[in-house]
């Protein structure tokens, strides 16, 4: 064997204290940090001694094994995963061969502490995911969630390099599930993408649930996963599977980063797909991709790729639409999900024909219930203001709304539906006029056109008059009380009395989301909810996802996050109420604790099949918060909802009220 050649330290060393002395017992080895480098501390034979932490063979960690005699009566640091051995004073393995030995790195033993003296750094190179990474913040990507692991590690560091730049920021959760339904809330709050990030194999497929939330909510995401090395695709590895085919049906854009691609190309594809088509964008990141070096490859930005998105209709089909509202008796405006944007302009119009404005429930909130024209949600989860007003009417102005069987609009009605995307016109039925335009833009060519006055009946006195019924109608509801918990009706008045106006609020799936929709009334408040999926579990994630928009754009910038779900739904997500702790998430939490999945008990009841399986068994969810670091208040009495609300509201940090809510009383 070659004699050992002691390792000379450079002038320059940086030396890292890695442990203090006396800690280390002789004959075992340590896992230690100096400068993010991960290395092996040995104490053996009255010596101390630092090499890499990586065993070569398959990355063990060599910090984690331990020294045992070999057959040849000398000592061996043995890896843990595979028993390779190197020795622990030399890094160099049996053979002595020293392109298979380990780095080692000079070791010094002081009075306060033992350490290891380090190299300067040399200049980091740009790697693949550095491109990537730059360029996605400059198509607006500033928000990540997600989790790191070891197959995406070195994407990971170049997320950590935008962060450290201040161009980024990253939200680490406890479940990638979250990590997308917050990508979800993000995007349908802001219409903006960030990214959810994830391993191989099962953390790729925890994404999917949010991915598809937001797909059929045509929201824009951008998802992020690791993978397998490229040289072991195909035989199965560990954590393998085929996620191009896995993401097929949830992403209009889905690509593997190889060797060979254009890696900015890609990552510009992928943006681009996912903000003008409003859906998922996804891209695989091969574990030996991620850290090559980058080459010729520069970031890039959406500078020339992006167009106008103003579409006029038709001047014929405009003409044709206006004498249809022109002839019209009792037209009313059905406003859905759709036109968001348009509501200035759709609520001048509703003023100018004096006509009621219905919402679907996806839409709740795009015109105040304070308004004098707003008739409330329609369809299931609605007022019977707005059914009636749908009933009596003679044309429906369908702006934005996908006609969804839960919304029951009446396909038998005359209907001008007016869109932006062509396969929404008449998608689920045929209508009397179906307009292609940028809703805005129809909106205004409409008043521009429909100047005069038609032979509109105005409908605003019976409108006022039977809001005012219904009012009446929940109060008298509020009061019921079976001594088995909180109606909703009480508790979504409360709400209605002390959530801000201009609040974002989430909301769930079940029997307190029917309930939201019926009872609260919204002023300015901004509404997100699973429309089309309708996943439990939705509420709390996206008001994470929602809260970080309201820090990464200045228009919701100071607007409170209010999640609303039964415990059936928070159940699914409450670890990450530890996350909302950890980055400091103002985000209160309003939660209908009835023990039971309500909704699917009540289905139970309207089909004549027994209750069965819907019992919940829950743990106090108030003290739950408090042990995780947040505010957690309990009601158990009507009368006790607004005090319980503020104080929540009021607490700068995560808070829950755990309302004791009856069951029947929805």
């Amino acid at each position: 064997m070659k004699p050992i050649e002691p390792i000379v330290p450079v002038p320059d060393m940086d030396w890292r204290r890695v442990l203090a002395t006396g800690v280390l017992p002789e004959g075992r080895v340590t896992s230690v940090t100096a400068g993010g480098r991960q290395l092996a501390l040995i104490h053996f034979s009255g010596q101390y001694a630092a090499m890499d932490n990586r065993c070569p063979h398959q990355g063990g960690p060599l910090g984690e094994g331990s020294i045992e005699a070999g057959p040849e009566g000398r000592c061996w640091l043995r890896c843990p995963w595979h028993g390779w051995d190197f020795d622990p004073l030399t890094g160099l393995p049996p053979g002595g061969h020293e392109d298979t030995g380990q780095k080692m790195y000079p070791v010094e033993v002081r009075e306060d502490g033992v350490y290891v003296g380090l190299e300067p750094e040399k200049p980091r190179v740009p790697t693949v995911s550095d491109v990537m990474a730059q360029t996605m913040t400059a198509w607006g990507v500033s928000r990540v969630f997600g989790m790191v692991g070891h197959s995406n590690l070195g994407l990971a560091e170049a997320l950590r390099a935008r962060e450290a730049a201040g161009e980024m920021s990253f939200v680490g959760v406890r479940h990638e599930g979250a990590a997308s339904f917050a990508c979800s809330g993000y995007a349908k709050l802001s219409g903006r993408p960030a990214a959810c990030l994830s391993i191989a194999g099962p953390g790729a497929t925890n994404l999917l649930t949010g991915l598809f939330d937001a797909k059929v909510d045509r929201a824009p995401v951008l998802a992020l996963t690791g993978q397998v090395n490229v040289q072991v695709f195909g035989p199965g590895a560990f954590q393998e599977i085929d996620l191009a085919s896995a993401f097929a049906p949830v992403a209009r854009f889905s690509q593997t980063v190889l060797h060979t691609s254009n890696h900015t190309e890609l990552i510009n594809l992928a943006l681009k797909t996912a903000i003008v088509e409003r859906d998922v964008a996804h891209l695989i990141f091969p574990d030996d991709v991620q850290t090559l070096p980058a080459g010729k490859q520069t970031p890039s930005s959406p500078r020339g790729r992006m167009a106008g998105t103003d579409i006029a209709p038709p001047p014929d089909v405009l003409l044709q639409a206006c004498s249809m509202i022109a002839a019209a008796r009792r037209p009313v405006i059905v406003a859905g999900y759709g036109a968001r944007s348009a509501m200035d302009d759709i609520i001048a119009l509703a003023g100018r024909l004096g006509v009621p404005v219905l919402t679907t429930f996806k839409a709740k909130g795009q015109i105040s219930d304070r308004h004098p024209l707003a008739a409330g949600v329609l369809g299931r989860s609605g007022t019977p203001v707005a059914s009636w007003f749908m009933n009596e009417a003679d044309l429906l102005l369908a702006f934005g709304s996908s006609f969804a069987n839960h919304t029951g609009i009446e396909p038998s009605k005359s209907i001008i539906q007016v869109d932006f995307e062509r396969m929404a016109l008449g998608k689920f039925h045929p209508v009397t006029l179906p307009v292609w335009g940028e809703i805005g833009v129809t909106v205004r060519a409409m008043l521009e056109k429909l100047s005069g006055h038609g032979s509109w009946v105005d409908q605003a006195p019976e409108l006022r008059q039977r809001v005012n019924d219904w009012r009446r109608e929940k109060e008298s509801r509020a009061a019921d009380d079976q001594g088995r918990g909180v109606s909703s009706a009480a508790i979504f008045a409360a709400l209605t009395r002390c959530a801000p106006a201009d609040a974002v609020i989430a909301v769930d799936v079940g029997n307190n989301t029917y309930s939201f929709g019926r009872y609260f009334e919204c002023a300015e408040q901004r509404i997100l909810m699973s429309g089309y999926l309708g996943s439990i579990g939705f509420a709390f994630p996206a008001a994470m996802g929602a809260w970080a928009a309201t820090r990464d754009f200045a228009e919701y910038s100071g607007r409170k996050v209010i999640s609303v779900s039964g415990d059936g739904g928070f159940g699914q997500y409450m670890a990450e109420f530890t996350t909302a702790v950890k980055y400091g998430m103002n985000i209160t939490h309003i939660l209908l604790n009835n023990s039971e999945l309500g909704k699917i008990s009540k289905e139970q009841k309207a089909g004549a099949w027994p209750v069965w399986q819907t019992s919940l068994q829950n743990p106090s969810f108030s003290a739950f918060a408090r042990l995780c670091g947040g505010k957690g208040i309990r009601v158990n009495q009507a009368k006790d909802l607004d005090s319980a609300m503020l104080e929540a509201l009021a607490f700068p940090g995560p808070s829950l009220v755990e309302i004791m809510s009856d069951a029947e009383l929805v």
